[in-house]
């Protein structure tokens, strides 16, 4: 059995969407269990959707994402893994219950393939090969309530981030399944990027502070900071990025540092992942040279894996015997390996992906589609 938690505040309507899309699923055994962080009405819910019961929990105050604690705590004790959505995302279909029976004991969370719903296209941005994104995950239930949940002091954004590094850091594995087809419709309304900014600026900053080894802190501190700042101006947000570290700046100290090993910290930055991929696709076929593409989250650990074979990386892409795309983010990574192989053979150019996680994704996209 499975629950799906959900957390919501003052969206009815696409709440209701959500449901009737659940509902839509065909017949499993599942619950859904709804956080309502506060809303301003009390919202109407059915009591079923479909075969599906629904029940809602209504809290005093906005605890972010750690509603879904108290919506995980109120679940059917029979639940085997919670599956987390918001409140505008959801599953495409039932192929990830299969998945799902069959993982190994030590994998305590799968991640979905989550697509943009929409006029959008491709697929949600964040997480890491051993990071998951909130909108769509499966967690195993007992591993979820052991660990005690999302930490509430992050709010929302990176919140996965912290919870999947306690997940590792007890012996667990993060997995991604590319038949668990998640859309997230992520509606617009009630979003600021100001503060979006600020909240991605302290909590990602707070996660290096808590997680990253002596040799590491430092760096990725400074890359953190870096990157957000980049974003904050090109999306107008500047006032958010202050406010945010100067936030990191005043709580840093007081975050409790639990620093990984080195080998634990290459899992959870997906340098472990893109130093395996880049590997075998240098040893398959070998080459000398290489630029970046498409860059994002964790570009560092793509260069760095690159590095590490010998390759040099090379800052016009012309000259470049290979074209590795930039991000560890999985999202991100397959939109432009979908987009780059298409085109690669009017250029005969080389692209490597730096998870070979992508690959196999793509791969089962094409055996689906024949």
């Amino acid at each position: 059995m499975i629950a799906y938690i959900i957390p919501t505040r003052n969206r009815p309507e696409r709440l209701h969407q959500t449901l009737e899309a659940i509902g839509a699923l065909g017949s499993h055994e599942a619950q859904v269990v709804i956080a309502d962080n506060a809303s301003d009405s009390v919202p109407i819910l059915p009591q079923r959707v479909g075969e599906v019961a629904v029940k809602c929990i209504r809290l005093d105050a906005n605890l972010g994402a750690a509603a879904r604690n108290h919506a995980a705590a109120s679940a059917d004790p029979r639940c085997e893994w919670f599956v987390m959505l918001d409140d505008d995302s959801h599953p495409l279909n039932l192929s990830f219950l299969e998945g799902l029976s069959k993982q190994p004991r030590d994998v305590g969370a799968v991640t979905a393939d989550i697509s943009l719903g929409g006029k959008r296209r491709g697929r949600e941005a964040g997480g890491l090969p051993e990071v998951f994104v909130g909108c769509g995950v499966a967690i195993r239930a007992d591993v979820f309530l052991s660990l005690d949940g999302y930490d509430a002091s992050f709010g929302y954004y990176a919140e996965e981030y912290d919870f999947s590094a306690r997940l590792l850091q007890a012996g667990l594995r993060v997995v991604f399944d590319p038949r668990f087809a998640v859309v997230h419709h992520k509606v617009e309304e009630g979003r600021d990027f100001n503060q979006i900014i600020a909240r991605l600026v302290r909590n990602n900053g707070w996660v290096v502070q808590r997680y990253a080894p002596r040799a590491e802190r430092l760096e990725r501190l400074h890359e953190t900071i870096s990157r957000y700042r980049d974003i904050a101006r090109r999306e107008e947000a500047e006032r958010g990025f202050v406010a945010g570290l100067m936030e990191l700046r005043r709580t840093i100290r007081s975050q409790p540092r639990r620093p990984m090993s080195a080998a634990l910290w290459a899992r959870f930055t997906g340098l472990a992942a893109a130093r395996a991929a880049i590997r075998s696709a240098h040893a398959d076929r070998p080459f000398a040279t290489a630029a970046l593409i498409d860059e994002g989250k964790n570009s560092w650990a793509v260069a760095r894996a690159l590095k590490e074979v010998g390759v040099r990386v090379l800052p016009d892409r012309d000259d470049a015997e290979a074209w590795v795309i930039g991000t560890m983010s999985p999202g991100p990574m397959l939109d432009s390996l979908e987009r780059r192989s298409r085109a690669s053979g009017a250029f005969g150019r080389r692209i490597v992906a730096p998870w070979r996680g992508a690959e196999i994704a793509l791969s089962l996209a094409s055996l689906q589609e024949t």
